[in-house]
């Protein structure tokens, strides 16, 4: 049984959400504000999703995701948030979330969301047949599940290291944002397809010498992104 932890401060909003998930399957762990959903972290290990509302008293969710991904960059994170703005839905993904959902959604589209990512954490903690990836400097694990450049671990959201592995599967191929939305969120994702586009500057800040003039992690112009193998 999967876990979810929800963090939201409106005791309505949190119960809708705690009864639509359990009704699907989840187990559910519940706080209202940041300082007790960390602890809840730091004490329960197996937490698969976190589902983090923005605006909560003291420690908003921004804060707590960035304190989760400084020591934890396996769980899955989304948003829940009444900011429409398209600079809030960027921020979001910047600071460490793999998906949002904006305020007023459906059960339905948030079990599918939650679900979603799920299949991308445990892909991210799956054991694969091929043992390894070598690309230049990098090296990627699919045993250990690391990443590692020079052989200095890069830490890597499941969201991450999924992208990671699909652009060293299909080295040197320009990739489409809709082939990545497919591979990597899946064809049912509902969200803004420009969640592709962060999480390739995010990448590029955690792999590259310059994220500005990537050498490995390039853009196609007019087509999309591909990975470049340093023996062209």
């Amino acid at each position: 049984m999967s876990k979810v932890l929800i963090m939201e401060d409106e005791e309505s909003i949190r119960s809708f959400i705690v009864i639509n998930l359990k009704r699907n399957g989840f187990e559910v762990l519940e706080a209202s504000e940041g300082h007790e959903a960390l602890n809840i972290l730091n004490t329960v290990r197996d937490i698969d999703i976190a589902l983090l509302d923005v605006m909560v008293p003291g420690m908003d969710g921004f804060e707590v995701c960035r304190r989760i991904r400084e020591t934890n960059e396996r769980i899955g994170i989304i948003f829940l948030t009444a900011k429409v703005q398209e600079q809030d839905k960027v921020y979001a993904l910047s600071v460490g979330a793999d998906d949002h959902v904006s305020k007023p959604f459906s059960p339905t589209e948030l079990i599918a969301r939650i679900q979603s990512l799920l299949r991308r954490v445990n892909v991210h903690r799956e054991t694969a047949a091929k043992v390894s990836f070598q690309s230049g400097p990098f090296t990627l694990d699919l045993i250990a599940k690391q990443f590692k450049k020079s052989g200095q671990l890069i830490e890597l959201t499941p969201t991450e290291f999924s992208l990671i592995q699909f652009f060293l599967e299909k080295e040197n191929t320009p990739l489409s944002r809709d082939v990545l939305l497919d591979h990597v969120w899946g064809k049912e994702y509902m969200g803004d397809p420009k969640i592709v586009d962060v999480n390739i500057r995010r990448l590029r800040q955690k792999i590259e010498n310059n994220p500005s003039e990537p050498a490995f992690l390039q853009t196609v112009w007019g087509h999309g992104y591909k990975w470049k193998g340093q023996s062209q």
